[in-house]
């Protein structure tokens, strides 16, 4: 299945007869203007769709910070953003698509078959000089897409703490939060006992484009992933995790989201946590 789409091809796509619906899902921690940002420029037709409010059910210390939403709520925001039955749904933010892989992951998730990612994010798009609009559009005509949960996996905590032991548990945050010396929004400090390190920047060329999928399997696989027979991923609140599921699959590799992360694992004290570099 494709997972990536490229700023001419997405392009073409918008001049033609039956366009996608695109999200611009500008998001980045501790950046709460992400709408703002939308509104100083974003791809023609794009719809702005709120991370934290419509990608995401409210915090709890069981569900970490970005819980998955409820689906009768991602429904209802799916047909807000104006998606039909069958339409493909292209995403994108302006960080490495490091924020728009959790509405890939989510409507993937959901049951939308079509959903990419505009390899490049916004900068690919500018790169191309290919034009932006600004200010906040009208909503466009409402939806009637209906969703249905199930179609990529997911896993708790007892089974992210399962596969760390007996498949391959990343941790796609980045290696000072991974080793536990810097911890700026959860509980604790450190990391699952067992998890490998893999932060999500590395999926990413110079240009925040995906690495070709040569390199990426052979990255992976330096991690474990070839001998693995289950594969889960994690960060701080399942956000750019979905990332990394979309870097793996791109490789060849089918991976297990863990939805609350480090923010939920962290949160509960009879959880244990590791630091340092190597996995226990």
């Amino acid at each position: 299945m494709t997972v990536t789409i490229t700023a001419p091809e997405l392009r073409e796509l918008l001049d033609s007869g039956t366009p996608p619906v695109v999200l611009d899902v500008r998001w980045a921690l501790g950046d709460p203007h992400g709408r703002e940002h939308y509104a100083e420029g974003h791809i023609p037709g794009a719809v702005f769709a709120d991370l934290d409010r419509e990608l995401a059910a409210p915090p709890s210390p069981e569900g970490g910070r970005h819980p998955l939403p409820d689906l009768a709520d991602l429904q209802a925001s799916a047909r807000k953003w104006g998606l039909r039955e069958g339409q493909q749904v292209v995403v994108y933010d302006d960080l490495g698509n490091t924020a728009a892989a959790r509405a890939w992951w989510l409507l993937r998730y959901a049951g939308i078959a079509q959903v990419t990612l505009l390899d490049g994010a916004l900068g690919a798009w500018r790169a191309a000089e290919l034009p932006l609009e600004s200010g906040v559009p009208s909503d466009p005509p409402a939806g009637d897409v209906v969703l249905h949960a199930g179609g990529l996996p997911v896993t708790d905590a007892d089974g992210a703490a399962e596969l760390a032991v007996d498949g391959l548990l990343l941790d796609a945050r980045a290696g000072e939060r991974y080793r536990g010396e810097v911890e700026p929004v959860d509980a604790r400090a450190g990391h699952i006992p067992g998890a490998v390190s893999a932060p999500t920047g590395e999926n990413l060329a110079a240009d925040g484009t995906f690495l070709p999928a040569d390199e990426l399997r052979k990255r992976f696989e330096e991690k474990g992933a070839a001998g693995a027979t289950r594969i889960a991923v994690y960060c701080g609140s399942g956000v750019t995790a979905a990332h990394q599921v979309a870097a793996l699959e791109i490789a060849g590799f089918e991976a297990v989201l863990f939805p609350g992360s480090w923010s939920a694992w962290s949160a509960d004290p009879d959880r244990p946590a590791a630091t340092g570099p190597s996995p226990s």
